[in-house]
């Protein structure tokens, strides 16, 4: 660990979206936690897919984007641990390789959360609410248990730089996700079907995931 920036945050997602990795990058693990919730869209998904009127009724909640790729992300006080990693070129964990390059981490949060966690070492695995939910697809380096999503990792890299974005639910709430988000209503029944047992939860500690990560 003596070699890692562990630096610890609370503050809003847009601001935690918007912090600039420092150049030349070093080590770091960076905790975020959110004071207000909050949609992530990811970077191709359109402005429309949020429904800014469900949002307003909601206290204090924000819409960000991201600028990784891939479906929606709901940030709840309380209710998930995310965590960025960062790396630069030429560290020990760097790979070329876009889909490799998560399968390190993704190892050391399965090592935290322990039991029969497994990490996802195929590609890209899509499903109908994919685009439009983060948690509905998975993706290199992903950790399931029990064939259920329980870590998603996104990655932000420059030629010099890699960040990953990292988020394990405590609490999986399906159907407030998808009240901010402008669907069909027979879609959102569906969606609410398909998705509502897909995510698994875990109380694993930021301690411990400090610990795997930095081993």
């Amino acid at each position: 660990m003596d070699d890692w920036t562990i630096e610890h945050h609370r503050g809003s997602a847009c601001a935690f979206h918007a912090r600039v990795v420092p150049s030349p990058a070093t080590r770091s693990l960076w905790v975020h936690e959110v004071e207000q919730p909050a949609v992530v869209l990811g970077s191709a998904q359109p402005d429309d897919a949020v429904d800014l009127g469900a949002v307003a009724r909601v206290p204090g909640m924000e819409v960000v984007r991201r600028r990784s790729g891939g479906g929606a992300v709901l940030l709840v006080p309380g209710e998930v641990l995310w965590v960025d990693v960062v790396i630069g070129r030429g560290d020990a964990h760097w790979q070329d390789d876009v889909g490799r390059a998560m399968w390190w981490l993704g190892q050391r949060f399965a090592t935290a959360a322990g039991g029969d966690a497994r990490v996802h070492h195929g590609g890209l695995v899509s499903s109908r609410w994919s685009r439009l939910v983060c948690f509905a697809g998975l993706g290199p380096g992903e950790v399931t248990v029990g064939g259920r999503k329980l870590v998603g990792i996104s990655q932000r890299r420059t030629r010099d730089t890699a960040r990953f974005q990292c988020a394990l639910y405590r609490r999986w709430d399906v159907d407030a996700l998808a009240a901010v988000l402008r669907i069909d209503p027979t879609d959102r029944a569906a969606l609410h079907h398909d998705l509502v047992d897909a995510v698994a939860t875990s109380a694993v500690t930021v301690d411990a995931v400090i610990a795997a990560v930095t081993a």
